[in-house]
């Protein structure tokens, strides 16, 4: 059973969970990929609630994201999930099916064309409507001698949630 939410009703819950780790969803054609993802934010910009995520050029996802400009995040709540967030943070797209491997369970998402993982309680479905390239040249060298040591840096790309809810139980 769905559960409407408003888009920030969970973000402490989300916040706390993204630490951990939550999954990031894509899809082109009848290919879906999953990755974990540990950083993100929920915000408010132009009047339009905003998911954000950071995406390695390197990655499969990227790929997806630029020729679809939507993706869903997937959150649980109640399960931890850490043996699929482990494989899908160090499995490429490219190599596994991710969703098929961890056995994770789709499902339509409400309003845009990219599943979400059934396994998981709190879901956004987003749009992209701004995306941003890092400027290595802005980024403070203690964090380039952390994060980016071989030069393979993230876009951030702006979701706009178009859609927010639980699912809770079996329908």
């Amino acid at each position: 059973m769905y559960e409407n939410i408003k888009f920030n009703e969970y973000a402490d819950k989300m916040l706390e969970q993204l630490q951990k780790g939550v999954f990031m969803t894509t899809r082109k054609g009848e290919k879906i990929n999953t990755m974990a993802i540990a950083w993100g934010a929920i915000s408010y910009v132009w009047n339009k609630p905003i998911f954000m995520v950071f995406v390695r050029y390197t990655r499969d996802t990227y790929q997806m994201v630029e020729k679809t400009d939507e993706f869903t995040i997937s959150i649980p709540l109640n399960k931890s999930l850490k043996k699929e967030l482990k494989f899908c943070s160090s499995k490429s797209g490219k190599d596994y099916d991710k969703i098929k491997e961890c056995n994770l369970k789709i499902k339509n998402s409400r309003v845009i064309n990219t599943p979400i993982l059934a396994d998981c309680d709190l879901h956004y479905e987003c749009k992209v409507i701004y995306k941003q390239a890092m400027e290595p040249g802005n980024i403070l060298e203690s964090v380039k001698n952390i994060f980016y040591l071989t030069n393979n840096y993230h876009i951030g790309y702006y979701g706009e949630i178009v859609d927010s809810y639980l699912i809770k139980g079996e329908e």
